[in-house]
């Protein structure tokens, strides 16, 4: 499963060239990846709720392109991997209209108990919503 999410780039984002900082497409992932959740019929803060909190892991970065201010973004998000401690989202940013993405990347996640902050086996805990997860990944 892919899920797109739009961003266009604000003015704040930007450097005095207009061009979109390195550090906001971290952001945007985070931004795709709640969307890409809610598909599940979940919240992040219901997730928390649920007592699992899911702490960055890795992050990877390649820029192709610049994104540029007031630019209209599209922010496709998926699965690549999942374990029951681990999930792994990739995610292309491409100009709305366009095919080809202007940067790339994927954030590693750990499933972990918010209150030990120990890692969870999901499979085990929640072993329906792991099925769903696992259902959807897309290498």
């Amino acid at each position: 499963m892919i899920v797109e999410t739009t961003v266009t780039v604000r003015y704040a984002e930007t450097d005095q060239m207009g061009v979109a900082h390195h550090a906001v497409y971290p952001i945007w992932y985070e931004l795709a990846r709640t969307e890409y959740i809610k598909r599940f019929g979940l919240t992040y803060s219901q997730l928390e709720a649920m007592g699992i909190m899911t702490p960055l892991t890795e992050l990877s970065c390649h820029y192709r392109e610049a994104a540029r201010y007031e630019d209209c973004l599209v922010v496709a998000a998926r699965i690549t991997a999942l374990t029951p401690a681990r999930v792994t989202f990739g995610f292309a940013i491409r100009r709305q209209g366009e095919e080809a993405p202007i940067q790339t990347g994927s954030t590693t996640l750990a499933w972990v108990d918010r209150e030990t902050f120990r890692p969870v086996n999901m499979k085990k805990r929640f072993p329906q919503l792991f099925r769903q997860l696992q259902e959807a990944v897309e290498p």
